[in-house]
């Protein structure tokens, strides 16, 4: 298939690529600023009643949420950038002349579909270099309910790790690697059938070999309350020094690669990935659904205007974007508790919908 079979008319495909643009990014501002106020009013309380604060932490927390708003609406305005477009092509009959001049219904959609391409790239790089950087300072901030952010020193405490059936309990963790330190250490031993053996406790311990050295440690006999002390004993065996300097992994403040890499060292440490994984593939089927929206909003280019019907055929492409968004939440929500693998729980909303969009637009027009 030639590009002039996809594009008969240059001219008429650059004006409907620029009129959707110019819409979608109109509409993305007007929404944008809306959404903002709003938010700004709900939270700028919590944020001036941090000692020290006034406008200028205001104006932060704006430059810090805005990336949040822009990535989140865009989908949207793209959906709503198309219906307004076909709606006033419709209006001007348009639509009409372009069928009557022998272009299919994939053919005047091409022009849409070509820039939301672009649009999706776009938002791909916004999504992958701007806001995780804001959402990842956003979210320190808030943690120190919008006070100064302290430094983080790489320490972690009040780390949980699973060794075998045995659980270890640490309440600092400092330094990594080989040089990894241990303050207070618990060591729960139970048997195969869970049922708890002993407790053992240690005020410090180190990496030795394999395993790690507690000392001086305390051992308490559950079944005879019977309590020993223990100059130095070696503990989880086959722990790594990673399984307890990882920290939790917040996937909206990491980048694509930062993310890929963070899923790369927890599954190295033994940890699960899973709900990972769906938002690693996420990042890249939410740029995607712009490319989408031109095709779920496609009922409003079609059908006569003085039909009546061109509203209806409106709220009809609204309604058809609105659910897929319900449907991508749903699965993402199902990939996060483990009932969808990560792959199907990112890509199986637009499968879905880039098929009943496919099949509407057969059914109607051609």
């Amino acid at each position: 298939m030639s590009l002039s079979s996809i594009f008969p008319s240059r001219t008429i495909a650059i004006y409907m690529a620029k009129m959707f643009l110019l819409r979608t990014f109109a509409i993305l501002f007007a929404l944008v600023i809306v959404l903002q106020a709003l938010d700004i009013l709900s939270e700028s309380g919590s944020i001036l009643a941090a000692p020290g604060n006034g406008e200028a932490q205001v104006w932060r927390y704006v430059s810090l949420r805005a990336p949040q708003i822009i990535a989140f609406i865009l989908p949207f305005s793209v959906l709503l950038g198309t219906i307004l477009t076909f709606f006033t092509m419709n209006q001007n009959s348009e639509v009409i002349a372009l069928k009557a001049a022998g272009l299919s219904a994939h053919q005047v959609l091409a022009p849409l579909l070509v820039a939301s391409a672009g649009v999706a790239v776009l938002s791909f790089a916004f999504n992958d270099r701007i806001v995780p950087r804001a959402t990842a300072t956003l979210s320190a901030w808030q943690k120190v309910e919008y006070g100064p952010i302290p430094i983080d020193s790489g320490d972690r405490s009040n780390v949980w790790v699973r060794d075998g059936d045995d659980l270890i309990s640490v309440n600092l963790v400092q330094g990594r690697g080989g040089n990894t330190q241990l303050g207070g250490v618990t060591l729960y031993d139970r048997k195969g059938s869970g049922s708890l053996q002993a407790i053992i406790r240690a005020p410090r311990g180190r990496r030795s070999g394999d395993g790690w050295q507690i000392g001086p440690a305390t051992r308490f006999e559950v079944a005879s309350g019977k309590l020993t002390s223990v100059p130095s004993m070696i503990i989880g065996r086959g722990v790594t020094p990673e399984q307890l300097t990882l920290a939790s992994v917040n996937a909206d403040g990491l980048s694509f690669k930062g993310l890929s890499n963070a899923i790369d060292d927890l599954r190295e440490a033994g940890r699960p990935t899973k709900t990972l994984e769906g938002s690693l593939w996420h990042k890249l089927s939410a740029p995607m659904s712009a490319v989408l929206m031109p095709l779920l909003g496609a009922v409003a280019a079609f059908g006569i205007a003085r039909s009546g019907k061109l509203f209806v055929r409106a709220v009809i492409g609204m309604a058809l974007g609105f659910a897929f968004f319900v449907a991508d939440n749903f699965s993402m929500a199902m990939g996060d508790l483990g009932a969808y693998p990560p792959f199907l729980a990112a890509w199986a909303p637009i499968l879905l919908f880039l098929l009943i969009g496919e099949a509407v637009l057969f059914r109607t027009e051609e």
